[in-house]
């Protein structure tokens, strides 16, 4: 049995744990108000701006050239894959790991080989993750998230789009969490270039007749490019609100799993206690029976 002194150093140990965690669930929990806010306020916009660039392809006969759409045969891959700065946020990394090296498993096993798979890490544990296994890695935007806005993320969508356009990349990915509440995050693999059609089940879409000012061509290419640049930068809101969400989460739960060891360590501290003093009244006992004796 451990002893009273080592017993009530675990304690403190323990008291100490708890307090640093309750402190990070309340800041995740701060952080994480603000980045829902964000992405709450994004996917009205992103969503609506989708909807036009697909009704606007739709309605497109070919007169109007779409350089983000050209399927090619995929033997040069780029995948962007999003993940935190930091740890303690439970699976929320390592889900996003395993989603990607499946992604190269099932499909890019072959390009991987050839060694024309390049990883564009978003934030520093993907960093450290995809170093470690020697891939080709982009590292100029792994830190975003230190100070996130659209421009900086912009820049990072066009470094993808312009090498796509030039024929170093085939296909692009997206790996990365959806926020859907403070619990629960859905893990995305997305195909963000070359964009693909979208089937609808009605003639809504192509029925859509616009009037373009001032020109069709030039609505249409200035509209592509802003609306994959806003699609990358949700991707980006989506993650970070979903990080700081499974972080707030993995810290209520080792604030609880602390509580449950410190109920458990003053049990045994008790124990151990009364168990010292019995011993102590054991000893005295028999020392003032061998005094009577003699």
């Amino acid at each position: 049995m451990a002893s009273l002194k080592e017993v009530k150093s675990r304690i403190l140990s323990v008291t100490s744990t708890q307090q640093i965690t309750k402190a990070m669930k309340m800041v995740a929990a701060a952080r994480l108000r603000k980045a829902q806010d964000n992405i709450i306020q994004m996917r009205p916009y992103a969503q609506k701006l989708l909807e036009i660039l697909h009704n606007v392809s739709a309605g497109n006969d070919g007169d109007v050239q779409n350089l983000y759409a050209d399927s090619r045969n995929p033997d040069k891959v780029l995948l962007v894959v999003i993940t935190s700065d930091k740890g303690l946020c439970g699976p929320f990394n390592s889900n996003v790991f395993k989603a990607t090296l499946q992604l190269i498993s099932e499909k890019y096993k072959e390009v991987q080989a050839a060694g024309n798979l390049t990883i564009m890490p978003i934030g520093k544990r993907s960093l450290d993750f995809f170093k470690k296994r020697k891939l080709q890695v982009v590292e100029d935007y792994a830190m975003l998230f230190t100070s996130m806005n659209f421009t900086s993320v912009r820049e990072a969508a066009e470094y993808a789009m312009s090498h796509f356009v030039e024929g170093d990349f085939d296909r692009v990915h997206l790996v990365y969490n959806e926020f859907k509440n403070v619990a629960t995050q859905i893990l995305r693999t997305e195909q963000f270039l070359p964009v693909e059609a979208v089937e609808t089940e009605s003639q809504e879409v192509s029925a859509t007749d616009y009037i373009y000012e001032p020109s069709k061509t030039e609505i249409v290419e200035d509209l592509i490019p802003k609306s994959l640049k806003i699609q990358f930068y949700k991707a980006l809101l989506e993650s970070n609100a979903a990080e700081h969400g499974a972080r707030m989460t993995a810290m209520d739960k080792a604030t609880e799993n602390a509580g449950e060891l410190l109920k458990e360590l003053k049990l045994t501290y008790n124990r151990t206690r009364q168990a010292a003093i019995t011993k102590e009244i054991l000893e005295i006992v028999a020392g003032a029976e061998a005094l009577s004796s003699s």
